[in-house]
């Protein structure tokens, strides 16, 4: 194929990009600082309870109490997590 007889190149179009806009009835970013927080607290508050409980410092009935309470609260904040980014404005 000759030269004159091949179509021109075309200059590549570039397409404008649109800002994602995220997901979540309420800030993801908060949500998921607060949720990073609470569970990173209840962890520490967990591993000290145990420790707690290997010394026998406290008395066995609190420290798992203190364990179910801390597992309890960091399910919800995950699942808080999780239910925020479904239930946020639509893309």
């Amino acid at each position: 194929m000759n030269e004159e007889s091949a179509p021109p190149e075309l200059p590549a179009v570039k397409m404008p990009e649109t800002p994602q806009k995220k997901r979540g009835f309420i800030d993801t970013s908060i949500v998921r600082t607060l949720s990073f927080g609470s569970i990173t607290l209840c962890i520490v508050i967990c591993v000290l309870a145990c420790l707690l409980a290997i010394w026998d410092v406290a008395p066995g009935d609190i420290i798992w109490r203190t364990v179910a309470t801390c597992i309890i609260i960091s399910a919800g904040m995950m699942a808080f997590g999780v239910i925020n980014g479904l239930y946020g404005p639509k893309e």
